[in-house]
């Protein structure tokens, strides 16, 4: 049973470890997407500014050339009315110039929209400049991004890595789990051993042992002094007088002490 839960346990590691690298790999790309798209909006909205002030700036032209037309059509009635004086026919001037007052009536009246129509004009391609310029920088702000997000998550992996935190099957925390379980078991076996030897005679034996071989030893100690002094031979005597003529030693000395002791 330990086998078999063993097998699903490392099985069931190698499946999150597989969902947990997808999951991973799904958030970077979906950031990098996510930012590309952002960029992506921009130009949309870029488009759609570029197509109403398109739009804007053909109204402007229209009204200037409308406004340009009557312009020229006053001068040339003026023209006209001063021919026609010329002519000495002074109806004929009447009416041109009464024409040409048509004409400078449309001029003033277009005079206000053409001029709000060219600051719009203006104002607008000035708008799409900075959007261009904004959606430049975007782009080279989502690029700087994307690289940062990568460089963080590499940074943030490694420095997991080396605490020995983060995933639940991080690796290193995995190889420190078994290194407790193998002390565990080598603290359980010399306990085992502790209790195995525990109340034999084995220490006892031990001592006695000792007393015993210091017995033979001080033994041999006693028999070599002992033949050492049976080899030595008996010290020789010397009488300290001469005896009288027939008579015998009546005390004497070793040789070598000094005369007169």
């Amino acid at each position: 049973m330990a086998f078999l839960s063993d097998i699903f346990g490392r099985m069931g590691r190698v499946a999150r470890g597989q969902a947990n690298a997808g999951v991973d790999a799904m958030e970077d790309a979906t950031f990098e997407a996510t930012v590309r798209q952002t960029v992506a909006d921009m130009k949309t909205e870029l488009n759609n500014v570029v197509r109403a002030s398109a739009m804007a700036m053909s109204n402007y032209n229209s009204l200037q050339a409308e406004y340009d037309k009557y312009n020229r059509q006053a001068a040339e009635w003026k023209n006209r009315a001063g021919m026609a004086l010329d002519a000495g026919n002074e109806e004929l001037a009447r009416k041109a110039l009464a024409k040409k007052a048509e004409c400078d009536t449309q001029v003033n009246s277009m005079k206000v929209a053409v001029d709000n129509a060219q600051a719009t004009s203006e104002k607008l391609k000035q708008q799409v400049g900075d959007l261009k310029r904004k959606i430049d920088e975007g782009e080279r702000t989502a690029g700087t991004l994307v690289a940062r997000k990568n460089a963080a998550v590499a940074q943030r992996k490694v420095s997991e890595a080396m605490a020995g935190v983060g995933s639940a099957d991080n690796a290193f925390a995995q190889l420190n789990r078994f290194e407790q379980t193998v002390s565990k078991e080598e603290a359980t076996a010399k306990a085992f051993d502790q209790l195995a030897s525990a109340g034999t005679d084995n220490d006892l034996e031990k001592e006695f042992a000792q007393l015993g071989t210091h017995g033979v030893d001080s033994e041999l100690a006693a028999l070599k002094a002992e033949r050492q002094k049976a080899t030595l031979p008996p010290p020789p005597y010397i009488a300290k007088e001469l005896p009288p003529a027939g008579g015998s030693f009546t005390a004497g000395t070793k040789a070598g002490e000094k005369a007169g002791a």
